[in-house]
């Protein structure tokens, strides 16, 4: 199914050529599994959003097969579950981008918009697509608040606005101050890895959502 986004100026294309390493693992992806979206996945939710959440990067079997963010993995199930519990969206997840769920006051965008090979882009290719995210933040007026679920997440968010990561320390509930007044949260990334091994659970990652429900009330 084609994901329209609701950011699509801002989008690149489908056969986006800037990081070489990233173009050469989507081709090789496009022939293994061809039914599969493998490309830079687009933004997913309300244009009028007062909330970003900041991801790092498309899952192989998540968002690069469906087409939309943390969709069709497991990061997405404790996502969009979250979301829902917060009022933060409409209709049933059902991990498939035609499920007809849509979010009311977030978006979701990605530090990095294609699949990186093992889930780790490079420096050069955060730099690179850096530009992407910088654009669609300022093309989202309203927002008042991110959430980065992740270290490259965070430090990705922080450049888009010119600050220096060594000034804004990476940890699980932290709150920084960005310009213009809005305020950016730290999570740990919601991937099974890391609720497998308790290092994020379900209440931690609410306390996080609910810090930023509080703070643009």
């Amino acid at each position: 199914m084609l994901m329209e986004s609701p950011l699509a100026a801002t989008e690149p294309s489908r056969d986006c050529p800037r990081c070489p390493r990233l173009v050469a693992f989507r081709r090789e992806c496009r022939a293994e599994f061809p039914d599969w979206w493998n490309a830079p996945v687009p933004a997913f939710g309300d244009p009028g959003a007062w909330l970003g959440i900041i991801g790092l990067a498309p899952g192989k079997h998540g968002a690069n097969r469906t087409g939309r963010p943390f969709t069709g993995d497991y990061a997405g199930d404790l996502l969009y579950a979250t979301l829902g519990k917060f009022g933060l969206s409409s209709g049933t997840y059902a991990a498939d981008p035609g499920d007809g769920l849509r979010l009311k006051g977030a978006i979701i965008l990605n530090a990095v918009k294609c699949l990186p090979p093992e889930n780790k882009p490079t420096p050069q290719e955060m730099n690179t697509c850096r530009p992407f995210l910088e654009t669609q933040i300022s093309a989202l007026p309203r927002l008042r608040a991110f959430i980065t679920l992740g270290l490259i997440a965070h430090q990705s968010t922080l450049r888009s606005f010119g600050l220096k990561p060594s000034h804004h320390k990476f940890a699980h509930g932290a709150r920084h101050a960005l310009p213009g007044g809005q305020v950016l949260f730290n999570s740990y990334h919601c991937s099974r890895y890391n609720t497998n091994t308790g290092r994020l659970t379900a209440p931690m990652f609410e306390d996080v959502f609910r810090m930023a429900m509080e703070t643009a009330a």
